[in-house]
């Protein structure tokens, strides 16, 4: 997968700018959004699994760890079917955060944006290929570990469902932050 250009709009907000970004900080973004689309490796997996509601959790088909909470009840009701997704820009982007950041910070900034912009559209774009022309009503929003009351502690679990660490690099630390830091996992219902 390649990476389309970047919105620099989206980029922009993650750093609080809501209207058209002053002209230092415009140049900024319009040089660095083509280095960032250059050096990201952008990647995902999936794995399609049968949905099960007992007992107040719901289990996944070859998953042994139940996922609780009432949020991905409530997220998965009348879905007999998910989507479980890992996507990650690569270490490069975190790479490319550090390098900046020891010549500019403001361009480090502006650098990070532009990666959280991307790993979005990886996300995006990895939803448009999964589900093709299946109406967008025919299936929930992308829930990750972490929202609600659906315990952090999935990633894991998440990440050796999908062989994550082999297939494209994705693991967890022991906190259960994604590393690469540009990365999602997340749960995509399906009625």
């Amino acid at each position: 997968m390649t990476l389309e250009e970047i919105s620099i709009s989206e980029a922009a907000r993650y750093i609080g700018i809501r209207t058209v970004p002053d002209e230092q900080t415009a140049e900024l973004f319009e040089r660095y959004e083509k280095i960032v689309r250059s050096r990201l490796r952008p990647a995902y997996v999936y794995r399609v699994a049968e949905i099960d509601f007992k007992e107040g959790s719901v289990v996944l088909s070859g998953m042994d760890v139940p996922l609780t909470g009432k949020s991905i009840q409530k997220l998965l009701e009348g879905c007999n079917r998910a989507i479980i997704l890992g996507a990650t820009v690569s270490a490069e982007a975190d790479r490319l955060i550090r390098e900046t950041s020891v010549v500019d910070m403001a361009a480090a900034v502006v650098v990070d944006a532009l990666c959280s912009a991307a790993i979005e559209q990886v996300c995006d774009r990895a939803e448009t290929e999964i589900f093709g022309d299946m109406p967008k009503n025919m299936r929930t929003y992308r829930f990750s570990p972490g929202y609600g009351d659906l315990p952090i502690e999935l990633q894991k679990d998440w990440l050796n469902y999908l062989n994550a660490q082999r297939r494209i690099g994705l693991s967890c630390t022991d906190s259960y932050l994604l590393t690469p830091t540009k990365s999602v996992t997340a749960i995509i219902g399906i009625r």
